[in-house]
């Protein structure tokens, strides 16, 4: 299994609030309706919550501020997700996909990867 890391910004217009109810109530809704053809095999979503400890601990080892969220997505393999993105299914779902994400997601300032779990 390997999963992909999004770790999220919200636009610059809109709230937190209103961030988390749209992934929540809309993106995530829309994204598992097409899970099968990504290839998904689980899918979090991980709300940061208004809390004062998120700045404290921001403060205390003077780090940048958090993200409004962090998707996170399993799949098979990295050759099972390129083959995903490769199949003419994903090319139509791929411009629907980045459009509702433009609804509240800031990506200049948000960030993608690809990670392998390591459990200790």
């Amino acid at each position: 299994m390997i999963k992909l890391i999004m770790c999220l910004h919200r636009r610059a217009d809109i709230t937190r609030e209103a961030f988390q109810d749209y992934w929540q109530n809309s993106h995530g809704p829309f994204f598992m309706k097409n899970a099968a053809v990504m290839r998904t095999q689980k899918y979090v979503q991980s709300h940061t919550l208004s809390s004062p400890l998120n700045e404290s601990m921001r403060q205390s080892r003077s780090m940048a501020e958090e993200f409004d969220g962090v998707a996170e997505v399993w799949f098979e393999s990295e050759n099972d997700l390129m083959e995903a993105m490769g199949s003419t299914e994903m090319a139509e779902l791929g411009p629907k996909l980045i459009e509702d994400e433009n609804n509240f997601i800031d990506h200049s300032r948000s960030c993608a990867f690809l990670v392998e779990e390591i459990e200790f």
